[in-house]
Order: C-alpha cells, then sequence, then structure tokens
C-alpha cells in the first residue's frame, strides 16, 4: 500500500534533524527555528530534474549527494556555516526502496554536515528535488559577487572541468569510458564550505561555480560595476582524469565553460594573498580584475578563442 504524505515524511527523513536550534521541526505546519545572536540568516534553494539535471534511472543515493552538494556550495559562496534544510520531493511513486536509498544517504549527509532537516513537502508527478538550505554568517560579513576591485587577482578552489567529464562518461556509454574520480565529481560535488568561512575578511567577492567558470566570473565583474577580466588559460587547474580520457582542450574547454564543479571563484587584493595561508595549496590564481570592460583569455601570452558560452538551464539538458 502506498504511503500518505505525513507517514512518509516521518518513516523516512525524521532523523535527519538534530540541531538544537531547531525549536520546532517536521511534524508541523511550519518549523520554529533560532537564529544566534550576531548572526544573518542567509537562504539558496536548488531544483534537479530529472532529465535535465540528471539521467533517467540514476541511483537514488548519488541524487541525495548531488542535491545536498550543490544546494551547501551556494553557502560556501556566502561564507556561510549550514543550520537548516527543507526538502521537496516530487516523486513518480513512493517506492520503498528508492526513498530508504535516498534518505539513509541524506541522513548521513546531513549528519556529516551539521545541517538539519526541518521540514518540506512531498507530491506526486515527474522526479524533481528541490533542497532549501539555510545558514549563517556574522552580521554584515558574509561573502557576495559584489566587491570585486581593479587590480584583484582572480582565484578559483580545487579543479575545474571534472564535473562535465563525469557526465560525458554518462552521455556517451557506447564508448566504454568509466572513471570513478570523474564520475564522483559529477554525482557527489563537494561544498567548498570550510574555505568559504575562511576567506571572510580576505576576499573582495565570492561565487560558486555553477554554470562554468566564464559564465560566473561575469556575473562577479557585472555585479562588482561592470568590469573585465583577464584570464591565463595556462594556469586553469584541469582535471588529469579528464585530460587523459577526453584531450587537452576538451577539459581546457571544460574548465571554462563546463558547469557544476561547484568549486568557488574568488577575488583578492595582491596584499592580502599571504592571508590565505594553507588556503594557497587548494586555490589557484587564475586571472585579474581589469576596468575594461569584457574578458580577455590568454594561452601563453595569445589570445585564446574558448568558442562556448556558460551553462544554461533553459538550452541544454542531459537527455540532448
Amino acid at each position: 500500500m502506498p504511503l500518505g504524505e505525513f507517514e512518509l515524511i516521518q518513516r523516512y527523513f525524521a532523523e535527519a534533524s538534530t540541531d538544537a536550534s531547531v525549536i520546532l521541526g517536521i511534524g508541523d505546519d511550519c518549523a520554529v527555528l533560532e537564529v544566534p545572536q550576531g548572526k544573518q540568516l542567509v537562504v539558496s534553494i536548488d531544483t534537479l530534474v530529472e532529465g535535465t539535471h540528471f539521467l533517467p534511472d540514476t541511483p537514488a543515493d548519488k541524487l541525495a549527494c548531488r542535491l545536498l552538494g550543490a544546494a551547501l556550495s551556494d553557502l560556501a559562496a556566502m561564507g556561510a556555516t549550514p543550520a537548516w534544510l527543507t526538502l521537496a520531493l516530487t516523486l513518480p511513486t513512493s517506492s520503498h526502496q528508492w526513498l530508504e536509498t535516498f534518505s539513509s544517504q541524506l541522513t548521513r549527509l546531513c549528519h556529516r554536515f551539521n545541517i538539519s532537516l526541518v521540514g518540506g513537502d512531498t507530491t506526486r508527478g515527474p522526479l524533481t528535488l528541490s533542497a532549501q538550505v539555510h545558514g549563517f554568517v556574522p552580521s554584515g560579513q558574509g561573502l557576495r559577487r559584489s566587491g570585486a576591485k581593479v587590480g584583484d587577482l582572480i582565484c578559483v578552489s580545487g579543479c575545474l572541468g571534472a564535473s562535465r567529464a563525469g557526465l560525458e562518461c554518462l552521455i556517451r556509454p557506447d564508448e566504454n569510458i568509466s572513471d570513478i574520480a570523474l564520475l564522483n565529481s559529477f554525482y557527489a560535488p563537494e561544498p567548498q564550505l570550510a574555505l568559504g568561512q575562511s576567506l571572510i575578511g580576505i576576499a573582495t567577492s565570492c561565487i560558486d561555480i555553477s554554470d562554468g567558470l566564464l559564465a560566473d566570473l561575469q556575473h562577479v565583474l557585472t555585479a562588482s560595476g561592470d568590469l573585465g577580466a583577464e584570464l591565463r588559460v595556462d594556469d586553469l587547474p584541469l582535471s588529469e582524469e579528464a585530460i587523459s580520457h577526453f584531450g587537452l582542450e576538451k577539459a581546457r574547454q571544460w574548465a571554462l565553460s563546463g558547469g557544476e564543479d561547484f568549486q568557488l571563484c574568488f577575488t583578492v587584493p595582491p596584499n592580502r594573498v599571504k592571508q590565505l595561508g594553507r588556503l594557497q595549496e587548494s586555490v589557484t590564481v587564475v586571472g585579474e580584475v581589469r576596468q575594461k570592460q569584457g574578458t580577455e583569455l590568454q594561452l601563453q601570452g595569445e589570445p585564446y578563442a574558448n568558442g562556448q558560452e556558460g551553462y544554461d538551464h533553459f538550452s541544454a539538458s542531459v537527455d540532448g
């Protein structure tokens, strides 16, 4: 017998709420939550749609990783500490196996990232998953897209293009390309929470790379007063696995425009670089903010034409 909505929520998701700041969580019309003194609340929502963001028959535990990782990446870009999660599920059927697999993985992730599930909604329809995340930043100190200045260094975390390479492994099964590292980059993005929190007081602007470096950097430049940038393609931190399977040129293109890396792109004045300390080990300087609008790409000192734009949710999908 199919589960009702209330029974479904209590059976599969009650254990994902553990935070003492939750005065009243799952099981009532609304959650009642306590915001700590001296903190501001930051909120973001992410949605995954079957056929647009993931392939049909993607395992439920992979979807839990991808959903929460992508949502928490927005908190990382603000320098926020995760606090609460609300979840909306649109499901074709209330499959026990799917729900058990999804909820078990989601609960593990909630405990790992110290975020509590405090409410949500379920309905029947095409498979669609939405996660709204809430976090805290010190009052007035949250990172923003605006704030970059001419002369600031443009930095990125991790390596870029691996998620898009992982997707390529999935959409070209006939070529038998299966790389665990690339697939993990696609299925299980690692939100850069600690880095984002450490950048408060150092970075002048920050954004997570969800639509591709070029597109997301442009958001920063526009928000900071219609500035421009110079990017050195030579310095992009590329995935060695992507290079091995798909070649250097494709790896560069995906690093610039592939999207869904969920790393951070941020700007830092040159005189603050030393303040990054150990963070420099996971950070790469890839360019500089300029006054002239537009982003100039250089490869070995010469102009480089990428020929691609960032990911657009209304013009592309994983099913073609």
